[in-house]
Parts: structure tokens; sequence; C-alpha cells
């Protein structure tokens, strides 16, 4: 019988850690929706400080740092592996607040062609987080200085973050020096970085809770190591991804990063806290058979995503009738009776309608000279 199974404490350390990582992923869900909502409710604004004194802008703020500090708490509970594989929550709720946003009247066929993808990668995600929560690991240490500076300097430790640097600068050498900007080489950088953060939240957060539980850990050096790495390796995989969504569809991003991200951090998991150690065959099979459901319905839910046409419109004046025309790259598009046509249109999880600029239609004064 295996300790970790039988342990009461263990059990709930983990239900506090996935309710804190499910509470958090849906609040940052609706928080970016909450946001974006704000943006596009004043586009066309000229001056962007608008947005910093708007209730909406600030509500979604609150939510997003509410949400962000729930997940980084939820480390210091469950493991890593279950933690970064409910990621698949956010994508999950951010596609259904688009949903209900749209608003689309659609006819019961219609609406199935467009979204039946959508909806069996929610089933997919829903079912394959209740496999993995509930077969996940569920091994538990306290995470004091000491016992983090025992798993650094272990050997199997130590092997794979040389393999990682290795990797790490292999990829970065072709991304820079050879140009090879594909999406899978650019996400491969930011999961590797990706790894090396989830291991020092981990730390970082277990040792802050194990300090308000009243056991001092601050004091320690490693703790301030942690910390540099937690930070270093999050700002460098913004750059990454940032790189990434210039070059390609946020949405294929959303899927890949998520699929990339989650395996490394598993990894990680596994070799650094040894998370797996006490699994049988089972569990392991179990929980990896529920994080291919995540990936499969994370993956449905993303490809059914409608790309965002590139508009970069321009104006000319008819000087016959006074009638201004809105051109797209050699095309004109005539605007709409009601004098307005839809710029910036948003879809699924950016969760609003497409805002509405006015297009002038004064005519030109006539020199009666």
């Amino acid at each position: 019988m295996h300790i970790s199974r039988a342990d009461g404490g263990s059990y709930t350390d983990n239900l506090i850690g996935t309710l804190l990582a499910i509470f958090g992923n849906v609040l940052v869900s609706i928080s970016l929706s909450v946001q974006k909502y704000s943006h596009v409710k004043l586009t066309g604004t000229k001056d962007l400080r608008v947005f910093y004194h708007t209730k909406t802008w600030w509500s979604g703020f609150v939510l997003l740092c509410l949400g962000e500090g729930a997940n980084f708490v939820s480390y210091a509970f469950a493991p890593i592996a279950l933690i970064t594989t409910l990621n698949a929550v956010s994508i999950l709720t951010s596609s259904i607040l688009g949903l209900i946003f749209l608003r689309e009247k659609l006819k019961p066929r219609d609406f199935s062609k467009r979204y039946g993808l959508s909806f069996l990668g929610y089933i997919l995600t829903i079912g394959g987080t209740y496999l993995f929560v509930a077969f996940g690991p569920n091994s538990h240490e306290k995470l004091r200085a000491e016992n983090i500076v025992r798993h650094l300097i272990g050997w199997p430790v130590l092997l794979f973050l040389l393999l990682e640097i290795i990797t790490f600068s292999l990829l970065l050498y072709f991304y820079k020096h050879r140009h090879a900007n594909y999406l899978v080489i650019i996400l491969m950088l930011a999961a590797l970085l990706s790894s090396v953060t989830v291991i020092a939240v981990k730390a970082v957060s277990g040792m802050l809770v194990l300090t308000i539980e009243g056991t001092m850990q601050l004091d320690y050096p490693i703790f301030s190591v942690m910390f540099v790495c937690m930070v270093a390796s999050v700002v460098c995989q913004a750059g990454f991804l940032s790189q990434a969504c210039k070059l390609y569809d946020p949405s294929v991003i959303a899927g890949v990063n998520y699929i990339l991200s989650t395996v490394f951090a598993v990894v990680a998991g596994a070799v650094f806290y040894v998370e797996f150690k006490n699994e049988d065959v089972l569990h392991i099979c179990m929980f990896l058979l529920g994080s291919a459901f995540c990936f499969l319905g994370v993956f449905l839910i993303t490809k059914n995503r409608k790309r965002t046409k590139t508009f970069e419109p321009y104006v000319t004046m008819d000087m016959v009738t006074g009638i201004p025309t809105i051109h797209d790259k050699g095309l004109f598009v005539q605007p709409d009776t009601n004098g307005a046509f839809s710029y910036g249109a948003l879809v699924n999880n950016d969760g609003v309608s497409p805002a509405t600029l006015p297009v002038h239609r004064k005519r030109p004064p006539v020199d009666s000279t």
C-alpha cells in the first residue's frame, strides 16, 4: 500500500490546490474577457489612457490579480502535474464566454455545424480533467529550503537541466541565426522556459506558505535564487510568446503552447519533485489518458476558432457624389446604409460584438466660383 495514497492530508492538499487552480483559471478567463470588452467599447478613442479610467477595465484587472494569485498559491498544495494540466480550464472557459457574448442567432443545424467541434472539445476536456485529477499524483512533501536544495543537487535534476540547456541553446541558435521562425521552435523555447518557471513557482509558493504558517524560509539563499529564476523565466517566456503572436494565428498558438508547456511541466515535476515516485502503473496510465483527452479537447476548441482576416481600410472621397468609399488592398466596400461599418470584429473568447465606427458622408464644399 502506498503511503501517499493513504494519507488523508495529501488528499486535502490536492483538493485545495485543484480548487484554487480551477478558480484561478476561471477568474483569469473572465478578467480577460472583461478587459477586452472595455477596450472594444472604447474603440476609436485617441487617448489610450481613457481605458484606465473605466470601472470595467479595473474590474477586469482586479479579477486578473485574484486569478493569478489563486494559481500561484495552488502550486504550494498540489503537484505540478495537476496544476499545469488544469490550464485547459482557462481555454474551455474562454471559449464558452465567447459563445455567450457573441449571442449569435443560428438554426440548430447551422449551430451544430459551426460549433460541433467545440462542444466535442468541451466534453473531452471535462472528461480528461476528471481523469487526471482523480488519478493524478498524490505525493506531497513540505517544501522547506533544505528539501529544495537536496532536489536541486541530485543527479537526475542536474542531468535534466543540462539536457534542457543544450536543447534550448540549439533551438535558440536556429531561431536567431538561421531565422527558423517556425511555430514549433518558438513554442518549444517558451515551453522549456515554462518548465523552469513551474519548478521555481512551486518552490517560492511552498516556502511562502510555510513562512506564513510560522516556519521562516525567506532568509535562505535558495528562496532568492528561485525567485529570480521565476521572474526571469516568465519575462523571457512572455517575449517568445509575443513573437509567436506576431507571426501566427493566436488560436493555433493557444492550443500548441498548452500541449507543449504541459508536457514539459509534467516532466519537470516528475524529475525535480519526484511526483510520480509512489504511483502505480494504473494511476499513471489513467493520468496520461486524461491528459491526452485534454490535449485533444483543447486542439478541437482552438481549431474551431475563426481566423481574423487582416483588414487595413483607407477612405477616399468620390468627388462626384461626395460619398466616402472604404478600400481594402485595392478592393472597395461601400459603407452600410446606416452610415457605419464593422471593424475589429472579435470572435470566440473575445466575447463582445464588433465595434461600430461612424462613416461620415458629409459632401465636400463646392466652390461657387
